[in-house]
């Protein structure tokens, strides 16, 4: 008996190997089965290298001739760092394929699935779509949009504060947790923050863990006022490093550049940067995700702007207390609870003591 979830399973998880490494391009895994065996199975290893339906072919033990390939993303049909893989897998002769989701590149948007129908091959489709989707929830937002998916994240104790009256912050959640950070900061191809994060922490914004690919930093000054002698800023000429800014201090902004540091000038917003101009522009970098650990203040304008996509909170079984603690969304507020931020689908992850809650924009 056919188990075509099974195997669109397994070409989930081959797909996930790609993570950090394939950034614009999609997360894709395939595997071939042949009389009910796996005969071959690959993934999109590199930007630039092979596609996962051509690396699979290329494992094969076997003739995949009547064989079925399982692939989480529509086939490509046209030509860009490597030829199209409906060429491949005509050209091999497999008689089936099995597709978890259509790929809402418009190069592509069904014609791989199309090309393969009109020669003859069986194709079927949406199996395991919206593990499939989920699984790519940045690329198709930044191939519909040409801006990234932002993904806002803050860890907050269980009244809602980000540091204590005094400002501190380190430690509020436990290993497990700040693992799982890092493992963002590889996957994510970008990460976010404000300048008065830069002024009071000085942080470098790395990824913490083995073979971990480190995120450009994206630094949102509105005015020009990170520190010459930041972190960041010292090792941008090994770190991708953004400076969005409305200053237009070429002087100040040439010693920034020298340093190697990508300076974006951004239109202002009322007193800030207009982060919907910053986005278009990072978009444009093919900056296809970023992680936004930004404080109070940079949170509020991202929320304000329609900027997020998603968010995750990290929940630590912690108290500060304190009036002047602070939180992790400030700005103005609302006004009434009507005009609130809201968000959909919930889900849960226990990591240790912690609780991380995702949620998605409505």
């Amino acid at each position: 008996m056919e188990n075509h979830q099974k195997y669109m399973q397994m070409a989930i998880i081959l797909a996930k190997k790609g993570r950090g490494l394939v950034n614009p391009n999609p997360l894709v895994g395939a595997v071939i089965v042949k009389d009910d065996l796996i005969i071959g199975r690959g993934y999109h290893e590199k930007y630039g290298g092979l596609h996962a339906e051509r690396n699979a072919l290329v494992s094969c033990t076997q003739s995949p001739e009547g064989a079925t390939l399982y692939v989480n993303l529509e086939p490509c049909c046209h030509t860009g760092k490597t030829p199209p893989c409906t060429e491949a897998i005509m050209q091999s002769k497999i008689a089936r394929v099995v597709v978890g989701a259509k790929d809402p590149n418009p190069l592509v948007g069904g014609k791989g699935i199309e090309i393969l129908r009109k020669n003859g091959i069986t194709v079927i489709t949406d199996v395991l779509e919206e593990e499939c989707r989920e699984l790519n929830e940045v690329f198709f937002h930044y191939i519909q949009n040409r801006t990234p998916y932002v993904v806002m994240k803050y860890a907050m104790t269980l009244d809602g504060k980000i540091a204590t009256y005094s400002g501190k912050s380190q430690w509020i959640t436990g290993e497990l947790a700040r693992v799982q950070v890092h493992q963002l900061r590889n996957e994510y191809k970008g990460i976010m923050i404000g300048v008065n994060t830069v002024i009071k922490d000085d942080p470098l914004l790395t990824c913490r863990i083995e073979d971990g690919r480190n995120p450009s930093r994206i630094i949102c000054d509105t005015h020009l006022r990170t520190p010459i002698t930041a972190k960041i800023v010292e090792s941008a000429s090994e770190i991708p490093t953004y400076i969005g800014t409305c200053s237009r201090d070429e002087k100040k902004m040439d010693q920034f550049r020298k340093k190697g540091c990508r300076l974006l000038p951004v239109s202002p917003k009322n007193e800030y940067l207009n982060l919907n101009d910053l986005v278009h522009q990072l978009g444009q970098e093919k900056i296809d995700g970023i992680l936004l650990e930004g404080g109070g203040t940079l949170n509020y304008s991202a929320l304000k702007s329609g900027i997020v996509d998603k968010l995750q909170v990290y929940i630590a079984p912690k108290i500060f207390g304190g009036a002047t603690a602070i939180s992790p969304v400030e700005g103005q507020g609302i006004e009434d609870p009507s005009e609130a931020f809201q968000f959909k689908d919930r889900k849960i992850k226990i990591l240790g003591v912690d609780i991380c809650l995702e949620y998605y924009k409505r």
